[in-house]
């Protein structure tokens, strides 16, 4: 498959492909002429990275799954692990996201939204916060 075929069937872009190659993610093989050529085993790998990076895993945490999901002597509990951290990252920005949320929410009520000048808002943004 050329980088236009395996793009259409990972649905991920040419240059995220390009990119995942640079980095070392993937390994196409070239022909003479220096084009790519991806084998069944690279759109597996790519399809595996488009679902890891659409969990929010990053690239390294990629990088190390995929080392993961080729070493048939792995254990389990390391995959576990670091799905494990990650969740909790995930709940620490969720987290994160719902208190950012009340306090918005507590300032957009605070407002009256009228022709005064005076807005909570605003004077929320410009205090200096500890």
């Amino acid at each position: 498959m050329n980088i236009g075929e395996v793009a259409a069937k990972s649905g991920l872009p040419s240059k995220t492909i390009r990119y995942y190659e640079d980095i070392g993610l993937i390994r196409p093989l070239r022909h003479d002429n220096g084009y790519r050529v991806f084998r069944t085993s690279d759109l597996h790998k790519l399809l595996f990275l488009g679902r890891a990076r659409s969990l929010g895993f990053s690239i390294e945490d990629c990088r190390v799954l995929l080392a993961l999901y080729e070493d048939d002597s792995r254990a389990s509990a390391q995959v576990k692990a670091l799905a494990q951290q990650h969740l909790a990252q995930i709940d620490a920005k969720i987290a994160g996201l719902r208190a950012m949320r009340e306090t918005l929410g507590e300032l957009v009520n605070a407002c009256h939204g009228d022709s005064r000048p005076d807005c909570p808002i605003l004077k929320d943004l410009a205090s200096v916060t500890k």
